[in-house]
């Protein structure tokens, strides 16, 4: 059996569902159900739920030591995988403290009685034991356009509320192996897409906004330049690095994908055309230029070399695959787009583009 936390959100969600897919082995699945935790992502697990089920869901947050003391003494876990997170860059830029209090505090807490809980276990238990602890490429700030691409060897330099939270939690994982002997492992990724993603990020964000025939806003000349990654590839690496990979190390998980902002609303607006084409003409008419965000950073870049070279992943999909399997998975699942585009997430938007002009 396995600890999931943050189980009910984008990544964590497509986490659960694929190991499901794949394994017998059972989940514990801890979420605390912040807006962006959605129990409408696991509803295809219905059969699997409930007593006597693989899919173990329980409400709590993973600052709170007694429910994971109480979690890890009841199912005893030979793993967990830490997903949860505040994970939104311009949520941090309005709001860090949830940030602060999630993504570090949180993390201490749950590492914390991780250790005591492993500290425990009978000596063959312990060696088999694992914590994985999935962060993001932001942790190591920005690039120039030639610069070469995020090794796990670059410097950390985060930029955001959020990316400087993720980075301390880093930081909290690496420590608690080198002090304590924890047997973790760490992941850092590029940005995630693909089904079940909040539509506060870009893709989903442009997919909603057009089918309603709302501008699509674009920060600043939209040249900044991140690495796309399918989210069930995310999902694959992840079990890779925990079935295989060396403890205490870390892997980045990238889709070899570099583009341009602009150029990956444009790909989503010629798939709208093709796929549900508007009357109004193409979906390219609804882009908007808006204010850049605050210290927006300009270029990511993985290089995934060493979890390709020492495990043997790579990404499944090509970026054509997936954002055609995304923006047709958006488009027959309208309904829990609706659903999840609640008065909460209306207020949202309201707080981050009603200030920014056009350009």
């Amino acid at each position: 059996m396995i600890l999931v936390t943050g189980g009910a959100g984008f990544i964590g969600a497509n986490f659960v569902i694929d190991w499901l897919a794949e394994s017998s082995e059972p989940v514990i699945n801890l979420d605390k159900l912040t807006y962006a935790g959605n129990l409408e992502n696991l509803a295809s697990l219905q059969g699997e739920s409930g007593k006597g089920g693989r899919h173990i869901f329980v409400q709590g947050d993973i600052g709170d030591r007694a429910l994971i003391a109480r979690l890890l003494a009841e199912y005893k876990p030979r793993a967990i995988v830490n997903f949860a997170a505040e994970s939104h860059v311009d949520r941090s830029i309005h709001g860090p403290e949830d940030f602060i209090q999630t993504n570090i505090v949180g993390t201490f807490h749950l590492i914390d009685e991780t250790r005591a809980y492993w500290n425990a276990l009978p000596e063959a238990e312990k060696d088999a034991f694992r914590f994985l602890h999935v962060s993001t490429d932001e942790v190591y700030g920005s690039l120039g356009k030639a610069d070469p691409a995020f090794t796990e060897e670059t410097p950390f330099a985060p930029n955001s509320p959020y990316s400087a939270s993720k980075a301390s939690s880093d930081h909290l994982v690496r420590a608690y192996h080198h002090t304590y002997g924890l047997p973790v492992l760490t992941t850092n990724c590029s940005n995630n897409y693909g089904p079940y993603q909040f539509p506060e990020k870009l893709i989903p964000l442009m997919i909603l906004n057009a089918t309603r025939g709302k501008p699509l806003p674009i920060y600043g000349d939209g040249m900044n330049v991140r690495d796309w990654l399918y989210v069930s590839d995310h999902c694959a690496a992840i079990r890779a690095v925990l079935q295989r990979g060396r403890v205490g190390e870390t892997y980045n998980i990238g889709g070899w994908n570099e583009m341009p902002n602009l150029d990956i609303v444009h790909r989503v607006c010629g798939l709208l055309d093709e796929f549900q084409p508007s009357a109004e003409g193409p979906a390219t008419r609804l882009i908007t230029y808006v204010k850049d965000r605050p210290g927006h950073d300009r270029r990511y870049a993985i290089d995934a070399t060493k979890i390709h070279r020492e495990l043997g992943w790579k990404p499944a999909e090509t970026f054509d695959t997936g954002i055609r399997k995304t923006v047709q998975w958006y488009l027959d699942n309208m309904g829990w787009v609706e659903n999840v585009a609640s008065g909460e997430y209306r207020k949202w938007l309201d707080t981050n583009y009603a200030t920014r002009s056009e350009q």
